[in-house]
Order: structure tokens, then C-alpha cells, then sequence
């Protein structure tokens, strides 16, 4: 709070009319923002290349090219970029004319099926990721309509929790629950009919449900009619969740064969799904397999011929801007851009950025107070937020300054720390900030930024004096 008065005044002297909030948490969220945005502005492409074996196979009646992709030795460190990518033309022209029309021998070979369990049921942080990808909804959205369905409506249970778990004793409601999926949403009943409500998915646990388990239908049965589309469609969401843990694993059969043509190494892997058990609930293609080539079961030693190779120019891409469901994702996995590994384990264990109840929140006040804004899908820093981020001393601007106070907190907490300690520290840093703000001159970044819609100040005129009252005696 302090630091916020003290910068929303500093925008003032520069005469920006709005609030520039500074937050422990809203701060570092709004620098992942702007840092992404200004890496996308800044980005500079460059060619790459990419080889592949095109080896001819036949099976009886099948016949197909296996494509296996060159894996560059060492000796070609010199011409690939950080990624490991080959960024010289003619080294892959060399490469596909050495390996035209000569045998490819199979140096190893891999056959396996694996399983894919079924996602656990919601927390509010994965359904407002699910609903921003599949609906656009933003977080703020989700959590309102949750709040109806959980209040209003009784249809579904305690909607701000952070767990994915469910205790055992739940398992004797199944039965009721499922039965309220489909007279609630009568798009379901074929789901419904399908679950088997003898299966058990890891969702069961008691050992990590806290003081609230995940987010589930409830046994209560409405109208048809009760709910608006919106409301409907977050009801179907965690619904189709809840089903998804009566359902068996999704089942692949995956492949991977090493050849060695010419002296060069070059791998195919595959893909396919055998079983989709659960994932038939999700009316979509699985993106893991797309683009995915065949590979059948040959023994080492196997000889083919490779017909040619193929090469495809091809050009880095910048990151992507933050969406919703993307924006969701890094506070919850904020931890994956932190370098100190002390701090990205505090950040895990806490669960990342800001809670359940907050996180929606958050967003909403850093889009009402004009530091972030809408473009379609897009979440994308204004100049108010980007000239904010460059006026704040740095260690403001990054998680990890909320990881450390949050691991005292803890500490505090476990009684392993004392307050007033981190409370003296943390007070004679602020103070320090502050002051450092009261006497610096006005940043640059705060200079010349736009108006904004709803200025926080408003222009006051001094009163006029008041004449002095005479009483009769």
C-alpha cells in the first residue's frame, strides 16, 4: 500500500492521472507481462534446418516412408544455435547427399505401451486454465459463475479450493452424482452411461485433501432450464471431470528406432493411440499426436534402404503473448522462471503466485487500473504497466523477492523464525524505497504516458473562507 501512494504520486508529478498499485504479487505478475512482451518486441529470427531420412517399408499390403530425423554429433557444435538447431545450409545439403540410396541399418529399437491416467478433478486454478482455453472466460468470470452454482444453485461444492484430491468417504455419493450429471445436463447422459463407477483413479486420497477437496458436482438435481449457458458450461466442465476418474487410462503404443546411415544417426519415434478410455470425454483430437510419424516393430539389425533426404527451412519463432489460460499457468507455475533453486522449491511448494481466492482478482485489478489490457485472446502490458515495471527497483518486479518472504512466513509460521526480526527488515526496507522515491527525480518511463479514462485525482478548488458568525447577546 505504501509503495503504491508512493508511485501513484510519482505518476502525478509526471501527470498521469491513474493508479500505478505495487503488490508482492501483482508486481512480479505484471513483469512476466511486460518482460514477454518486450522479449517479443525485441526478438530477431533466424533460419534453421532440419534433415530427415525418408526410409521406405512395406508390410504386405502397407507401405510407408519412415521418417527419422538426424541427430548432429559433436563435431557439428559450431554450426547449431543454443537449441541445438542446425543453422548451416550446406552442412545439411552435405549430410542428405552422403545418405541418398544407402542402407539403414537398425541400431536400436524400442516397443512399449503406456498408460495415460485421467486428469484429477478441478481445483479453481485448473478450471479457470481449462475455461479460459476452451471458452475464453477470464478467471474473474469463472470464479462468478462458480460462485452461483456453488451458492445459488447448490450444484456444486466449496469452488475456491486449491486441492485436486477427494476423500474416500465421496465414493459413496458417486452413485447420487452421477445421476445428478444427468439430469442436469442432459448433453452427458451417454458419459454418464458409460462410466464405471467400480474403477478408482488417484483422485481418491485423504492424505491430501486439506480443508477443502477438489471441486465436484453435487448430488442435487435441478431444471434443465435453471442454469444460463455460461453457467452451464462450467457445470459440464467440472462434471466431465468428475467422470473422467470412472473412466480407464488412455493406452499408446509407442515406437522409437535408431538408424545408422552412412555413419550418421538418425531416430523415428511414434505414437498411437490404442485405448482412448477417458479421453473420449474430451471431444478432441490428443495434440501430442499430431504430426506424429508411423513406426512399426523391427528388430535391431534390420536393413532398409533410405530413398533420400529431406531437408526444411525453417525460422525461430518468438515466444507467444500471455493468454488467460497461459497468464494462469505461470503464476501457478511461477517457479520455472526463477534460476535460485532454493527459491523455485519454496515457489512450489507454495503453489506459485498469489491463492485460489486471489488469483482472479489480481488480474482484475491490474486490467481496471489500466497496467494490462485485452487484444482478442492476447493479455498484453500497457504503458502505464511497462513504465510502472522500468520505474521500480528490480527485485520488485521478479518472484523471487515474494518466494523469499514467503519461505520467512513460513518459517514464522512453524515457529522457526521470529516476526519482529522479518518485520524490522522488511520495514527498514520499505522505508528505505520510499524515500529512495521521494527524493529521485521523476523516471523517464513515467514521462509522457498517456491519459487514462478514469483519472484517481480530481481537481479541487480551495473553499471559500467562511465569514465569522455574530451572535445577539
Amino acid at each position: 500500500m505504501n509503495m503504491s501512494r508512493a508511485y501513484t504520486l510519482l505518476g502525478k508529478k509526471a501527470g498521469y492521472q491513474g493508479v500505478l498499485s505495487v503488490g508482492r504479487v501483482q508486481t512480479p505478475v505484471l513483469g512476466l507481462v511486460v518482460r514477454r512482451d518486450e522479449e517479443i518486441e525485441h526478438f530477431i529470427p533466424h533460419d534453421y534446418f532440419t534433415l530427415d531420412a525418408l526410409i521406405p517399408y512395406q508390410n504386405g499390403t502397407e507401405h510407408f516412408d519412415i521418417r527419422a530425423r538426424w541427430k548432429p554429433s559433436e563435431a557439428c557444435l559450431p554450426w547449431q544455435d543454443e537449441e541445438g538447431r542446425i543453422i548451416n545450409r550446406k552442412l545439411v545439403d552435405n549430410v542428405a547427399s552422403r545418405i541418398a540410396n544407402q542402407p539403414a541399418t537398425v541400431t536400436e529399437s524400442e516397443q512399449d505401451q503406456t498408460k495415460q491416467a485421467a486428469p484429477l478433478p478441478y481445483s479453481l486454478s485448473a478450471l479457470q486454465i481449462d475455461a479460459a482455453k476452451r471458452y475464453n472466460f477470464s478467471a474473474q468470470q469463472v470464479l462468478d459463475l462458480c460462485q452461483s452454482l456453488y451458492e445459488k444453485h447448490k450444484l456444486i461444492t466449496y469452488p475456491r479450493s486449491d486441492c485436486r484430491y477427494l476423500p474416500k468417504e465421496h465414493l459413496a455419493q458417486a452413485p447420487d452424482v452421477v445421476a445428478a450429471i444427468a439430469n442436469n445436463a442432459q448433453e452427458m447422459v451417454t458419459a454418464v452411461n458409460d462410466a464405471d463407477l467400480s474403477l478408482r483413479s488417484k483422485a481418491w486420497n485423504d492424505s491430501k485433501v486439506d480443508a477443502h477437496h477438489a471441486i465436484i458436482p453435487t448430488p442435487k438435481k435441478a431444471s434443465v432450464n435453471a442454469l444460463s449457458g455460461h453457467e452451464m458450461k462450467v457445470y459440464q466442465l467440472i462434471a466431465r471431470q468428475y467422470l473422467m476418474q470412472f473412466y480407464p487410462a488412455a493406452i499408446y503404443a509407442e515406437a522409437k528406432l535408431v538408424f545408422n546411415i552412412a555413419g550418421g544417426i538418425f531416430i523415428a519415434k511414434g505414437r498411437q493411440l490404442l485405448s482412448a478410455g477417458w479421453k473420449v470425454l474430451t471431444g478432441q483430437q490428443d495434440e501430442q499426436e499430431e504430426g506424429v510419424d508411423k513406426v512399426p516393430p523391427l528388430p535391431v539389425g534390420t536393413v532398409l534402404q533410405c530413398r533420400e533426404g529431406e531437408i526444411k527451412q525453417r525460422q525461430t519463432e518468438p515466444p507467444r503473448h500471455f493468454t488467460e489460460a497461459t497468464l494462469l499457468q505461470a503464476m501457478t507455475g511461477i517457479a520455472r522462471f526463477v534460476a535460485d533453486k532454493e527459491l523455485k522449491k519454496i515457489l512450489r511448494e507454495t503453489d506459485g503466485l498469489g491463492t485460489e481466492a486471489t488469483r482472479a482478482g489480481i488480474l482484475d485489478t491490474l486490467f481496471k487500473r489500466g497496467l494490462l489490457q485485452r487484444d482478442n485472446k492476447l493479455i498484453k502490458s500497457t504503458p502505464a504497466g511497462r513504465g510502472l515495471i522500468h520505474a521500480l527497483p528490480s527485485e520488485a518486479t521478479y518472484p523471487d523477492m515474494t518466494a523469499h518472504w514467503e519461505h520467512q512466513l513460513q518459517a514464522i509460521a512453524e515457529k522457526g523464525q521470529a516476526y519482529q526480526p522479518f518485520m524490522q527488515t522488511l520495514q527498514g526496507r520499505l522505508e528505505q524505497l520510499i524515500e529512495q522515491v521521494q527524493v529521485a527525480p521523476v523516471p523517464v518511463s513515467l514521462q509522457a504516458l498517456p491519459a487514462v479514462s478514469k483519472p484517481a485525482f480530481k481537481r479541487t478548488r480551495r473553499a471559500p473562507k467562511s465569514k465569522a458568525r455574530t451572535y445577539k447577546v
